[in-house]
Formats: C-alpha cells, sequence, structure tokens
C-alpha cells in the first residue's frame, strides 16, 4: 500500500483543480456586467491566446516536466491555476484577460506533470489502478462543478462572479496537495534509478492489449527495441543530456510513426482534437447567441456534466463494444467522425438550444469513446516511454492545426468570422475527417482481400507442386 499517499493527494489535487463552477459559464461571465467585454473582444481575440499559449508552452513544459522530476511543475500548475481565477475575478479590461488565458495555456500545458508523476512513484503492477483512480477523480470533479454551478445559478440565484469566487476556493484548496507530495528519485528521459537499466516487468493487462492487437499491424516497439534504448551510456550514469534525450525521442518518433496501424489513430487523433477542442472552447458563445443570458435563463451546467458523464461512460464502454478495431478501425472513424460532423451542423443550423444542447453531449460522447480506444489502439504496441512521446506529438500536431484554424476562422488578425460562420466551418471540418477514413477503409479492406488471395493462391501452388510427384510415381 506504498501507492497510496501519493495517489490519494493526487485525487485530492486532481478533484479540487476539476472542481469549476464557472467554467461553464465562462462566456455570460466575460460579456455580462462583470467584464463589459464584446462578442468579437471574448471570441477573436481573447479566447484565441489560449491556444497559442498551449502550443507554445507544450514541448518545453514536457521536457522541463521530465527534467524537474514533476512535482515543481505540478505546483507550477497549481499555481497558475490561482492566478488565474484571480486575475478573472478581480482584473479588468481585455489585455487582463488575455493574459489570463497565457496563465490558464500554461496550466493545461502543465497536465502533463499530474498523469507522469504517479509513474515515477508506484510500481508497475499499480499503473492500471492508479491511473484508473486520477482520470476518474477528475472527471468527477468536472461533473460535480459543472452541477454545483448550475444548481447555484438557478436555485440560489447567486451571482455569476460567486461562481468564479468558489472556482478560486477550489483552485486554492488544490494548490496545497502537491506540496505533501515526495519527490521522485527518477524520471522517464533525463533521470533515470537503476531500475531503469531493466526493461520494467509487463502488467497481465498490458499482456492482454499486446494479444488483442492485430499482429500484422504492429512494430514490435515494446520489446528488444526498448530495451537497447534503456542500456545506454547515459542511463548506466542514471543522467542524460538535453541533446541525448532529444536524439533518443527523435529516433523513436520514426520508429513509432512506422507503423502504419499506429499512424492511422495518430491522425485521427491530431485531426479530432482539433476539431473538439474548438468546438468546446466556442460552444458556450454559440448558446450565447441562440439563448442569450442576459435574457433567459441558461442551463450549460446541467450540459456540461451531462457530456462529462456520458463521455465517461463511453469510454467505460469501449471494453464491451463487439468491434475488432484492427480491422474496422477505419471505417467506425468514417461513420462516427460523420456523425460527429452531423452534430455540429445540427448545433450551427438548427438555432433551437435544446437540440443545440443534444447535439453536443452527443458530440462529446461518441469523442470520449473514440479518443479512448485510440489511446488503447496506440498504447497497446508501445512501452510506456514511447507512448508518452506519441501522445506529446499528437496533441501538439493537434495544436498546431488548432492555431492554424483559429489564425484563419477565429482571430481578428485572419477572417475573423462570426460564431455561426465558424461552426459551419468546424462541421465541415468533421466531414473532411470522415472523408478521409473512408477511403483509408475502404484501401484496407481492399488491401487485405488481395493478400488474402494471394495467400491462397499460394497454398493452391503448394499443393499442386506437393501432388505432382505422387502423380508421376510408376
Amino acid at each position: 500500500m506504498a501507492f497510496l499517499d501519493p495517489t490519494l493527494l493526487l485525487c485530492v489535487y486532481g478533484f479540487f483543480s476539476s472542481l469549476r463552477p464557472s467554467e461553464p459559464f465562462l462566456t455570460a461571465y466575460m460579456m455580462g456586467p462583470d467584464k463589459n467585454l464584446t462578442e468579437t473582444q471574448v471570441v477573436n481575440e481573447i479566447y484565441p491566446v489560449w491556444t497559442y499559449s498551449y502550443l507554445a508552452l507544450l514541448f518545453p513544459v514536457f521536457l522541463i516536466t521530465d527534467y524537474l522530476c514533476y512535482k515543481p511543475v505540478l505546483l507550477l500548475q497549481a499555481t497558475s491555476l490561482v492566478v488565474t481565477y484571480i486575475m478573472l475575478w478581480k482584473t479588468q479590461g481585455m489585455v487582463a484577460m488575455q493574459l489570463l488565458e497565457f496563465f490558464f495555456g500554461l496550466a493545461t500545458a502543465s497536465e502533463v506533470a499530474y498523469y507522469a508523476y504517479i509513474y515515477s512513484v508506484v510500481e508497475p503492477a499499480h499503473y492500471q489502478r492508479v491511473t484508473g483512480y486520477c482520470r476518474s477523480i477528475t472527471l468527477f470533479g468536472s461533473a460535480a462543478g459543472s452541477l454545483m454551478g448550475q444548481l447555484l445559478l438557478s436555485l440560489a440565484k447567486v451571482q455569476l462572479v460567486h461562481l468564479v469566487i468558489i472556482t478560486l476556493a477550489s483552485a486554492s484548496a488544490a494548490f496545497v496537495a502537491p506540496w505533501f507530495l515526495p519527490m521522485p528519485k527518477r524520471s522517464l528521459f533525463f533521470h533515470k534509478g537503476l531500475e531503469g537499466a531493466e526493461e520494467r516487468p509487463r502488467t497481465s493487462s498490458t499482456a492482454l492489449l499486446e494479444k488483442a492487437e492485430d499482429s500484422s499491424g504492429r512494430l514490435p516497439l515494446n520489446g528488444h527495441d526498448a530495451r537497447t534504448i534503456c542500456s545506454t551510456p547515459e542511463t548506466r550514469k542514471h543522467s542524460s543530456g538535453l541533446v541525448e534525450v532529444l536524439k533518443i525521442l527523435f529516433d523513436d518518433f520514426l520508429k513509432c510513426y512506422r507503423c502504419q496501424s499506429l499512424l492511422a489513430w495518430s491522425l485521427w487523433w491530431a485531426l479530432a482534437t482539433c476539431g473538439y477542442f474548438q468546438v468546446i472552447n466556442y460552444a458556450q458563445a454559440l448558446w450565447e447567441n441562440i439563448r442569450p443570458s442576459q435574457e433567459y435563463e441558461i442551463y450549460n451546467g446541467y450540459v456540461e456534466t451531462l457530456a462529462t458523464l456520458l463521455g465517461a461512460l463511453a469510454a467505460l464502454l469501449v471494453g464491451y463494444l463487439p468491434v475488432c478495431w484492427a480491422v474496422w478501425g477505419e471505417l467506425a472513424l468514417f461513420l462516427l467522425s460523420l456523425l460527429m460532423a452531423a452534430c455540429v451542423f445540427v448545433m450551427d443550423t438548427v438555432r433551437n438550444i435544446w437540440l443545440c444542447y443534444s447535439s453536443y453531449i452527443l458530440f462529446r460522447a461518441i469523442y470520449m469513446l473514440l479518443i479512448t480506444v485510440a489511446t488503447y489502439q496506440i498504447a497497446a504496441s508501445l512501452n510506456m516511454q514511447r507512448y508518452a512521446l506519441v501522445f506529446g506529438v499528437n496533441t501538439f500536431i493537434a495544436l498546431m492545426l488548432q492555431s492554424v484554424l483559429t489564425v484563419v476562422v477565429v482571430d481578428t488578425a485572419g477572417l475573423g468570422l462570426d460564431v455561426f460562420t465558424q461552426f459551419l466551418i468546424y462541421g465541415g471540418y468533421f466531414a473532411v475527417i470522415s472523408g478521409i477514413f473512408l477511403f483509408a477503409g475502404i484501401f484496407k479492406l481492399a488491401s487485405r482481400r488481395r493478400s488474402k488471395q494471394q495467400e491462397e493462391e499460394e497454398e493452391e501452388e503448394e499443393e499442386e507442386q506437393a501432388d505432382s510427384p505422387a502423380e508421376r510415381t510408376p
């Protein structure tokens, strides 16, 4: 039970840092009397700063997190959240809100430390259980925060600024927990302990994942090759320099993305995550146009609560779906991406708040289901060092695409389109993703069919050659 104390502290931190009652009402708060900002300022000039900050900080924070052994970056994230909500409560003006978005981007980029920390202080046998605890508690905290905000707004008739104060109190409570975490003595790349020089024992769950993966589409990335990397001179010294770490990362990057199956799932991950971020970032602005918070009661909190819980349920259902993802993965991505496109088009074109809410919930549930499958399919054939790299690269590519989309579509430096036109483009974006995987699925099935026919022809030739000597015998 040595893992219990750090796990408990991480769960406390995850719960309170995700408990944000003000989150579903952020756009209404900024456009309301408290901040008195216009829709153009909020949507086209303030929100894009988060995207740019997240992109700029992701890779440096990833390296710094590993170099500093996680805990300092957890403290940095906790501090950034506190600063974010102090500014949201006290400061005024567009420049202050843009700076606020920078700090929130820093907090988001630092999330890598939360999930990476636990792997440095617990044994591999506990990875699955502890990851489940940490992910579940953050989802529960997010759902509880959204529900609390809606109930306080609808029943207690509190003002939106009070929800910001409660969120700040929750972030302050989260700030305390990381200080009591033990400092790890090893990390993934820069500081490797003695046990890092040996291949870690694989858990039974890892073995099952490997067994379920389609062997024809796998690259053996968690076998002998992983042990070779771990036995470098830098490992034996227990410390690697920046140049050596970057070289290892680049070599791993090339090896990982040669696997066609991993490449396909990573492509969907990057493309879909880009669109997903755009939809959830600007959904509140869309709802505000359909049902203004200054004139009607809004129910964003209920919607976010349902979306979070159904997304978590969809993720849990992945293990029970009777789908051979190795064979039908691309076609499943085609169909479900098409459904996501339909949800976005409904949100944009049918100016009914209830249909808009329902489409948003379905959209998020589908994404959570597919991102869980993508995580499973990628992680099944990788060791921990490499799936940290692949997940980071996928997220970085998603943010680069999102930044391009934001500059062109949202930012006033680009087209600066209104929110309805933006969502029309996002719907078309998911339709394009769907088309890509339709062609990929058809090509894959055709290739499998040709391969099967060739195997059958080779078997027939072998049988004929085996029978021919017997026919010539007198």
